[in-house]
């Protein structure tokens, strides 16, 4: 059996060819750019891992072989699911293994937009000092935190959070209110959460119904002292709506460790902003987050090719329609 791994990016791949072994199969590793080259060297694998590969249906219809496509990540927006579906493909990710990373990267990057660090930093750099008073800094405890989505990530961040006694709004239209309260925050819908929070946290998914969810109506609502931070997904916001509202002070800052393409283009508008805090996609990064992504996308193809269910599938449907079975069946 084959496992082929159609883009790199990490330092050793000895988990993956672990795993591998304990099912007789080989890994094999390879920098695909394009569908045409996904094809031409995963087209007769048993199972595909992708990290960011873009495996729309045309590739999936030339998947000769494949049982199951393992994503590095939780998000799967570059696999076509109902292709993979209808080929009785199970499709994979992994959940969990970077949500204190996470988490403590969206509170970093709201403490470093609130206080202004990296800006500052540039400043002292060029020379510059005494610069608060020209750059006002507002009190973050006691202030209100808004959280736009409510699973595992978001959780850590209000637990995380408890010290600077916040008050936190949540607004997850799939949460049951009565938990929110439990926890002790206060489930409202969006638009009171935009006009009332001073910290703004970013956490849903990203779909059809999410998609530009902060635009330039969401912005007219928000504080011109807020501060947004988006960990999640770069399509929650409309980033030229977003670069508007922070240069006409309709926003006080931004931090952004995700955008709507990636590598974030050299010419995008928002490189020039100076209140926006730019990341690469790092939130999710540790030593030991990799390695459990690592494990879990590999934990992943091992089991559908013993013939067994991964602890994460996100087409479960694909059981109901008939997986196309286990290389050992």
């Amino acid at each position: 059996m084959r496992i082929a791994i159609v883009d790199g990016g990490y330092a050793s791949y000895a988990t993956e060819e672990r795993g591998a072994a304990s099912v007789g199969a080989t890994i094999e590793m390879r920098q695909c750019h394009g569908a045409d080259e996904v094809i031409a060297f995963a087209g007769d694998a048993d199972a595909v891992i992708a990290r960011q590969s873009p495996l729309d249906r045309s590739v999936i219809e030339r998947l000769e072989r494949c049982h199951v496509i393992a994503r590095y990540g939780t998000g799967v927006d570059n696999v076509n699911l109902e292709a993979a579906t209808e080929r009785g493909i199970v499709v994979a990710n992994v959940v969990g293994f970077g949500t204190h990373e996470v988490a403590e990267h969206a509170i970093a990057l709201l403490l470093a937009a609130s206080r202004r660090i990296v800006s500052h930093d540039r400043a002292v750099r060029a020379g510059a000092w005494d610069i608060g008073p020209a750059d006002p800094i507002h009190r973050i405890t006691g202030s209100t935190l808004g959280l736009i989505g409510f699973g595992a990530i978001a959780r850590a961040v209000y637990r995380k959070l408890t010290g600077f006694e916040l008050r936190t709004l949540v607004y997850d239209p799939f949460v049951d209110p009565a938990h929110v309260r439990a926890l002790g925050a206060e489930p409202v819908e969006l638009e009171p959460l935009l006009r009332e929070a001073d910290l703004i946290s970013l956490h849903a998914p990203l779909d059809e119904a999410t998609l530009h969810l902060i635009d330039a109506e969401a912005l007219v609502l928000v504080k011109p002292t807020a501060v947004l931070i988006n960990t999640a997904r770069g399509g929650l916001v409309d980033t030229i709506a977003l670069r508007l509202a922070l240069d006409e002070g309709r926003l006080a800052a931004a931090g952004l460790d995700v955008h709507e393409e990636e590598p974030l283009p050299a010419d995008h508008p928002i490189r020039a902003c100076e209140r926006a805090i730019l990341l690469d996609h790092a939130g999710w990064y540790s030593e030991e987050s990799t390695e459990a992504l690592q494990q879990g996308a590999i934990d992943a193809v091992v089991a559908v090719l013993s013939g067994d269910r991964p602890a994460s599938v996100v087409n479960p449907e694909v059981y109901e329609r008939g997986v196309r079975g286990s290389a050992e069946q």
